[in-house]
Parts: C-alpha cells; sequence; structure tokens
C-alpha cells in the first residue's frame, strides 16, 4: 500500500492547531444566550439549526485524525451525561492554544503532560468546597424569592420584570383580580390514571400572557386563578438578557398577545412552581434560560413526584418519559401528555379513528416486523444459499404467503394494536390498514416495557412466537388534541396518542411552524431533563454563572506565586525532578489561560463585557478581591449567594440579595474538563502522521505533499 509519512512539528503541532480550528467554531455556544447556526446539506440543500456541540461536530467533516478524537470525545460525554459538551469543546480549544504557546516557548512536553495533569487534580480537589446538597439547594432556592419580595415591598421597586423573571414563571403570583372565562383541558375520554392529571394542567407558557388564563378541569364547578403579575413578556418576541443564567435587566418588557388556551401541566398540585419538593425552583436553576422546557419539565417532574409519594424517591425516572415534535404549530403549543404520542400517517389516523372509545388488545413486537428479519445471534448455516424459505404451491407474488400467514395470526388472537421497535414492512402495514390493525413502527424499547407492565403483554420477537398470555389488554388509542380540544390536521403525518390504565409514560409533545428548529427543541428538552437527573443523582451541584472557574483561577494562581509552600497539593509535592519544576509556573498559568478563556468569553456572551480585554479585567478584579478577602471560597459562596459571582460594580442593587440563582451539575462538569484535557494531551503526545492507501497518491499531487516523505 502506498504510505505518506508527516513529522509532526514539535513547535507548532499540527493536531492541536486543527483542534484549535474546530473548537473555535463552538464558541458561541457558550453560556446561555447561545447563537444559532445553520448548517446546509450541499446535496439535499435542506437545513438544520442547530446549537449544541454534539450536533456541530456530526455536521462537520471530520476527515482528520484529531477531529475524529475530538467527535468521539464530545460523543462520550454527550452518550453519559447530555450535558457538558459546549464547555468540553472550549476548553479544548482554548487548551491546544496554550499548550502550543508552551512548545514555542521550548518547555518539554513531559513537563507539559505531567504539570497539566497534577494541576487539573488538584483544581477538581479544590473545587469540592463549593459542592451544594440538592436539600441545601432547594431551600436557599425556594427562600430568595421570598427575600426578594421583601426587598421590593421595602423599596417599591421590583428587582425585575414580574414575568420576564424565571421565578415568577414557575410560581405563578396569585395576587391578581383579572379572570378570564375558564376553558376545558384535554378532557379525558379514557378513565383512569390520566384524568387525574387534569390537575396538573396549565399553559407551559401561562406566563407568558398579558394576563394568565383561569384554568379548570372539565366539569369542575371551582376554579382556581394561576396567574401572573401586570408585566409581562413575550417569549416568542423579545430575545433579551433577561432570560440570562447569569443576570437580568432592569426595565419595561413589552407585552404579548394572548396566544390561546395551550395544553399543558403545572408543576405540583398546587400552583407554586415552588412545590414538588423545591424541583421547580431547582429545574429553573439548571435551565440556563431555556424557560419553555423548565415548564414541560417542571410538569413531569410534579406529575412523578406525584405517583412516587409513597416511595418516597426524589428522582426524575428519565425512561418513562419520551419526546415528539410535532411541526406546524406555534412553540406555544408545546405540553406535556400522558401516555405515547407519537406521528401517524392519515391511514392509520383513520385505523385510530375507528378503534377510538374501543379498549384495546396490544402486542409488543421486540424486532422488525419484516419477513427476512433474524434476531440477534441466529445464525444460517455457512455456505448455504436460501432461494425460498416457504414454497408457493398456488405461485402468486413472493412474500404473499408470510403477509397472509402473519395477518391470520394477528386476527386469530383479535390484536387491534401493535407496537413493533424495530422496521415494519410496507406491504404488512397495507394489510393491517386494511383489516383495522393499528401497527406503529420505531418504537423505543422504554416505550414497549413500560405497555408490558401497563397491560401485561409480554413481547414477543416474531409473530410465530405469539399466544395467549403475549397478548396484553386495556389499552386504547386516539388522535392528539391541542389544550383546547382541537384536534391536529397537518397533512402528511398526525400526532397521536396511545396509552393504558396506570401507564406512567410521559410524552413531551415539542411543537414549532420550523421544520429546521424541531431538533433543537428536542436537544434542548433532553439537556435540561439530563441536568435535573444528574444533580437529583450526585445529591449536589456547583454553584454556576463561572464560580467553579473563578475558584480554580484562583487555585492556580496560588500554586504558581507559592512553588515551594508544602501542604496536600499533589502537584506541588510530586514534582519529580529539578527540571519540571523549573516549567511547572510556565505550564500551570497555560492551564488557567484555559478557563481565564472560558469566563471572558462567557462575559463577552452575557453582554457584560463589550470584549475579551474588558471581560479579563473583570475576572482580575474579582481575583483581587477573592485574594484580598483570605478564602476565595468563602467570597466566591457569598457573591454567588447575593446572585451571581460575575456581577458588574455598576449594576442598580449591588448590595441586593438577588432571587436569580444557577447551578451546573458536578459530576458532568468536572468530567468535561478532564476529557478536554486528556484529549489535548493525547494529540500532544503524537509524534507522526502516517497515511496509507489511495489517499497517499492524492497527498502526492497536493500543495501540502513537501510537508510529507512518502514510503
Amino acid at each position: 500500500l502506498p504510505m505518506a509519512f508527516r513529522d509532526v512539528n514539535a513547535r507548532r503541532h499540527i493536531g492541536l492547531q486543527q483542534l484549535s480550528a474546530l473548537a473555535c467554531t463552538g464558541r458561541s455556544f457558550l453560556g446561555p444566550m447561545k447563537s444559532h447556526k445553520f448548517i446546509v446539506d450541499e446535496i439535499t440543500n435542506q437545513s438544520t439549526l442547530i446549537c449544541s456541540a454534539v450536533r456541530l461536530v456530526e455536521s462537520l467533516d471530520l476527515t482528520s485524525a484529531a477531529g475524529q478524537l475530538l467527535n468521539e470525545t464530545i460523543q462520550a460525554q454527550n452518550k453519559e451525561f447530555k450535558t457538558g459538551m459546549s464547555t468540553l469543546l472550549f476548553l479544548v480549544g482554548a487548551w491546544s492554544n496554550a499548550v502550543v504557546e508552551c512548545l514555542q516557548q521550548n518547555v518539554p512536553v513531559p513537563a507539559i503532560v505531567s504539570v497539566m495533569s497534577e494541576g487539573l487534580n488538584s483544581c477538581c480537589e479544590r473545587v469540592q468546597c463549593l459542592q451544594i446538597p440538592i436539600h441545601d439547594v432547594k431551600k436557599e432556592l425556594c427562600s430568595s424569592r421570598v427575600r426578594a419580595k421583601a426587598f421590593e415591598s421595602k423599596t417599591g421597586q421590583a428587582g425585575r420584570d414580574g414575568l420576564t423573571n424565571p421565578w415568577n414563571l414557575l410560581c405563578f403570583q396569585r395576587d391578581t383580580s383579572a379572570t378570564e372565562e375558564a376553558i376545558p383541558i384535554n378532557s379525558c375520554s379514557h378513565q383512569g390514571d390520566d384524568c387525574n392529571f387534569d390537575k396538573f394542567l396549565v399553559s407551559p407558557l401561562a406566563g407568558f400572557g398579558s394576563v394568565a388564563p383561569i384554568v379548570k378541569a372539565a366539569g369542575d364547578k371551582s376554579s382556581s386563578a394561576l396567574s401572573g403579575s401586570g408585566v409581562t413578556a413575550s417569549s416568542c418576541i423579545t430575545r433579551k438578557l433577561t432570560h440570562s443564567r447569569h443576570f437580568s435587566t432592569l426595565g419595561k418588557s413589552r407585552s404579548a398577545s394572548q396566544q390561546g388556551n395551550f395544553q399543558g401541566y403545572l408543576s405540583g398540585p398546587s400552583a407554586d412552581g415552588c412545590g414538588c419538593c423545591g424541583l421547580g425552583c431547582l429545574a429553573v436553576a439548571l435551565s440556563h434560560g431555556n424557560q419553555t422546557s423548565v415548564k414541560l419539565l417542571q410538569s413531569i417532574a410534579a406529575y412523578q413526584q406525584e405517583r412516587a409519594q409513597c416511595s418516597g424517591s426524589s428522582q426524575v425516572n428519565v425512561a418513562e418519559i419520551v419526546t415528539c415534535c410535532v411541526l406546524g404549530l406555534p412553540e406555544g403549543y408545546s405540553c406535556v401528555s400522558p401516555g405515547f404520542v407519537t406521528l401517524v400517517s392519515p391511514e392509520q389516523a383513520t385505523v385510530i379513528k375507528h378503534l377510538a372509545d374501543k379498549r384495546l388488545r396490544i402486542l409488543l413486537v421486540d424486532g422488525d416486523l419484516t419477513e427476512g428479519y433474524r434476531h440477534l445471534g441466529f445464525n444460517r448455516p455457512p455456505n448455504v444459499r436460501t432461494i425460498l424459505e416457504h414454497p408457493n404451491p398456488q405461485g402468486g407474488r413472493a412474500g404473499d404467503v408470510w403477509l397472509s400467514r402473519m395477518s391470520d395470526i394477528l386476527m386469530s388472537f383479535q390484536v387491534n394494536l401493535v407496537l413493533v421497535k424495530g422496521n415494519v414492512c410496507k406491504n404488512f402495514m397495507e394489510r393491517c390498514i386494511a383489516s383495522r390493525i393499528l401497527v406503529i413502527g420505531s418504537v423505543a424499547r422504554d416505550v414497549l416495557c413500560a405497555f408490558g407492565a401497563a397491560t401485561g403483554a409480554q413481547a414477543v420477537t416474531y409473530l410465530s412466537q405469539l399466544n395467549a398470555s403475549s397478548v396484553g389488554n386495556g389499552a386504547w388509542a386516539e388522535l392528539w388534541k391541542t389544550g383546547d380540544g382541537r384536534a391536529v390536521d397537518l397533512g402528511e403525518r398526525l400526532p397521536a396518542r396511545i396509552g393504558a390504565g396506570g401507564i406512567p409514560l410521559l410524552t413531551a409533545v415539542l411543537t414549532t411552524a420550523l421544520p429546521s428548529k424541531a431538533q433543537l427543541l428536542e436537544d434542548q428538552f433532553w439537556t435540561l431533563l439530563y441536568r435535573l437527573h444528574h444533580a437529583l443523582k450526585d445529591g449536589k451541584v456547583f454553584p454556576g454563572g463561572g464560580a467553579v472557574e473563578l475558584l480554580c483561577l484562583s487555585h492556580i494562581q496560588a500554586l504558581t506565586e507559592q512553588p515551594g509552600r508544602p501542604g496536600n497539593d499533589r502537584a506541588v509535592r510530586e514534582l519529580p525532578s529539578p527540571w519540571l519544576a523549573e516549567y511547572k509556573s510556565i505550564v500551570l498559568q497555560a492551564l488557567a489561560s484555559g478557563w481565564r478563556r472560558y469566563l471572558s468569553v462567557l462575559l463577552c456572551n452575557t453582554a457584560k463585557a463589550s470584549s475579551e480585554l474588558e471581560a479579563g479585567a473583570s475576572v482580575d478584579h474579582h481575583l483581587q478581591k477573592a485574594a484580598a478577602c483570605g478564602s476565595p471560597s468563602v467570597y466566591i459562596l457569598e457573591e454567588f449567594r447575593r446572585g451571581g459571582v460575575l456581577r458588574s460594580g455598576c449594576e442598580p442593587f449591588p448590595d441586593q440579595v438577588t432571587e436569580l440563582k444557577v447551578c451546573d451539575n458536578v459530576a458532568a462538569k468536572t468530567e468535561a474538563w478532564r476529557r478536554a484535557l486528556d484529549l489535548v494531551l493525547l494529540v500532544l503526545q503524537t509524534d507522526a502522521e502516517i497515511i496509507t492507501g489511495p489517499r497517499g497518491n492524492q497527498i502526492l499531487n497536493s500543495p501540502v505533499s513537501s510537508e510529507f516523505m512518502f514510503l
């Protein structure tokens, strides 16, 4: 095979340069006010709107080895945590540049690897003092709003626009006298646990209208007023920094016209979003400004907590949650629906109308529903070519016998509904529709398990395995309706809702009029859901808004200024040789430069600094104040309690204890740091790039051929 060999120059490491170039494309993803990017497919000319690092790397042409390693690293972070990818991507670029600067100062590679690794380990140990137990966080977050209201009453001024403030968005003040005509919400045609869900119903964006509507379940004579204050804001019209995870500005907000009556679920039995054991407040703190997903998640948390009260569990069960993107409706129609909501064809919708108000016999298929499907582990005989498995003496089209046999099996057991994990044969689907049997393909395994537990159905791999005990009872199907009871007819794909008595499954229905935005909304929802899930799993969170990174900077600064100080810092004590100590200060400063750039870009993206130079000066100012305090961690926690670590001194109420807090996941953040540095150091320690195969001939005729030695 032709091979090309390229030496990786130690002074301008090619791999690190590639990482830096790739990482800079995601710079605008840092912070709460993210800038969206359009990804355009040159072949189909279709575009997709993205706002996450994982979607970005999936869309890039990562042909280089460094790019492929970056993709694998981000995918691993996404698979485990579903959050922290933007931080990882940014730090990869920042630390790649820092390491290149070390190489240009002739710092040996072993010194860079050793000091940076020990420095990061030391910082991870140091920031443990900032971890806040979930119980304390929920108490502090819920009491912060009380303190803020006391300040507003005392001064006669509101620190923030009433409904623009995320706390008011979820807590729904009840002190308004405005009323509206009550509306019925999603009248249940199926009795059971789903009807109890009505007491959670409000619009996920109820606080955004000029006056929040009075909401009551159908048939309920009493009404519970769920209203906001007189000041309003529109999430669809106004993109202001009032929704920032770091700060919220003073000023008047524009009122929005009422967007209609939407279906949604309130985050708790009462109208107080801070209920549900404080999960509503915690969700807002972890939302980083994503208000639409917050309302949906509060609804889910409230419903799951209601079901889990007997067990005392405070976890959010991700396995009981699915999403469905409905195109063609405004985003205000997004809501949470009990059961399984999915998109079906008009022909399937006709079957659903026929099956309405009927108890269905359900079958679960754990595989593909096709003639040629074989389960994993099935081994065909070697050196044997199958011409025809089932001879058809009467002739006819190939596969007709299989279609007839499978249809007869379903009809013999009177099956009305089939949920299939994999693909469904098109001809079989048509035959089932003609027989008024509803078949849904591409159903997640968790959904199958939920229906199995609720109906008693047992999943089968092949229809030939079907017996009486495999069929479940008590399922139902209907076309999904909006909160005001209107059916949705969007042409090619219609939303349908499938459920069963007692099923814990919930579907977050995400609506948008822009097809290119569907993936973005779904990613934002799952990111917030997993943030809350991991926060409850860890049992603790970090103060957000740059607090942890600021302590890392302060700690590195202390290590750099006092290299000989004895103590428990392994980065100080475990220096293997004098030459390592010589380069220690340079490398630690390079490590710190990554977090410094992180904070600077964070301040710029949130409009708290007009340039990175100004942002850097602000960071230095806070570092000096933290050092003067004597205990940087105490200073940072106090600033966090007051409303944010990186606040500017020119804010209207600099001494006011504000109610807006933001938190970050512990394990996801520290693991993103480690993965970013591990990737940079891995690429740093490569000394050559060897290319094999046909590409070697292409390189030979390319302008960069002088950089290669051909073997």
